[in-house]
């Protein structure tokens, strides 16, 4: 996996390399304060203590703001960076832009994905076209098997 580096809420921006040596969760979701990337984020903020147990950092992207990320982050307790690929380029990097089509209207949008990477930077699960219930126990369930 090529390193890459985000701005992050609370300021500073994240690197790749930071997760070293770490099982690495990266999931990507559609946008801030909505109804299921809310419920995404609580399930992965209800489960941080036996990810960071099973020795995996977990951090979330999406195209939203730095600033967006600060509301999100400090309204629902989250433990974990909120990455902003506000350029799309770390989305691009994992394919997750998708067209998309609410109510009729086209347009282009993050997929719901999740990917699963060992302490040496290889990918070894992902999950694309997620659904929110049950979704951050399965990835902690495949972490622990790492």
């Amino acid at each position: 996996m090529p390193d890459f580096s985000l701005p992050m809420n609370g300021g500073g921006t994240w690197s790749l390399k930071d997760a070293a040596g770490k099982n690495l969760v990266i999931y990507f979701y559609p946008r801030d304060q909505t109804p299921g990337c809310t419920r995404e984020a609580q399930e992965f903020r209800d489960l941080h203590g036996a990810f960071r147990k099973a020795g995996t950092v977990v951090v979330g992207i999406s195209r939203d703001s730095v600033a967006s990320h600060d509301k999100f982050a400090a309204r629902d307790r989250l433990p974990f960076p909120l990455l902003a690929d506000t350029g799309e380029t770390v989305c691009r990097l994992f394919d997750v832009i998708k067209p998309k089509s609410l109510y009729g209207r086209k347009y282009l949008g993050v997929e719901r994905s999740t990917f699963l990477l060992d302490g040496s930077g290889r990918l070894r699960q992902q999950w694309r076209g997620v659904k929110v219930t049950g979704h951050a126990e399965a990835v902690l369930e495949a972490a622990q098997r790492l």
